[in-house]
């Protein structure tokens, strides 16, 4: 692996620590939900992450070298995901990064680092929730890596470019963690026209912005590390 892939992720994980963060939302807030959804949100994501679990460790024990790859694909979703702008009560903004992941490992995997992601904003940065960690992860970590990576098959499929294909899957697998979202507090406090249109009004310049972010990776990726993607089969 490239020198400059382990200074990227240091430099990721560095930029998480530093970036000034409000402990006042992110993601759906703590005990923002009832109990009973909050365990039936987390009893539903159980599944996709035993799955993404054992997916990691047949990955890693096959390609060793995707370590680091797996390490700055979370570290690009802490960072991303931590940059927020304030939206409806108990919620927020803010672009996911899972699309990177969900591109290069699958939604499987991105799952697992999804998850790894929100336990350590809910536990160091507090932002989002332990009680709420089921719901976020559905949305963030299982929703959004599932859309990104059928949008981004799917387009290959169809033999279009592979940046745009980069740019697709992660743009619409970002807005769809927020249709998923806009739907877990609906059906809670109804009105989920309502939390939609707040969501959107800042969430698809967001979107697309990390749409064309990701590509920027990628095309780094593609120019560096060329090998390791063909052992991904994502070239």
């Amino acid at each position: 692996m490239k020198r400059w892939l382990k200074n990227a992720y240091f430099l990721l994980a560095l930029g998480s620590i530093l970036l000034p963060l409000r402990a006042s939302a992110m993601h759906i807030g703590e005990g923002f939900l009832p109990a009973g959804w909050s365990i039936a949100w987390g009893v539903v994501c159980l599944p996709f992450l035993i799955y993404g679990l054992v997916g990691m460790k047949k990955r890693i024990a096959a390609t060793p070298k995707v370590k680091i790859l797996l390490a700055m694909c979370g570290a690009f979703a802490f960072v991303l995901s931590a940059l927020k702008i304030p939206s409806v009560t108990g919620s927020c903004s803010h672009p996911t990064g899972v699309g990177l992941g969900a591109v290069l490992f699958g939604p499987g995997i991105t799952s697992v680092l999804g998850f790894i992601v929100l336990v350590f904003q809910a536990l160091l940065l507090a932002h989002g929730g332990i009680t709420t960690l089921g719901a976020n992860t559905f949305s963030m970590a299982v929703a959004g890596p599932v859309a990104a990576w059928l949008v981004f098959k799917g387009l290959k499929k169809l033999k279009v470019s592979t940046p745009i294909c980069v740019f697709a899957a992660a743009c619409l697998g970002d807005l769809l963690t927020y249709v998923v979202t806009s739907i877990q507090l609906g059906v809670v406090y109804g009105g989920f026209g309502k939390f939609l249109g707040v969501f959107a009004l800042t969430q698809i310049p967001l979107a697309i912005a990390e749409g064309l972010l990701t590509v920027v990776i990628f095309n780094i990726l593609e120019k560096y590390s060329p090998q390791e993607l063909r052992e991904l089969s994502v070239l």
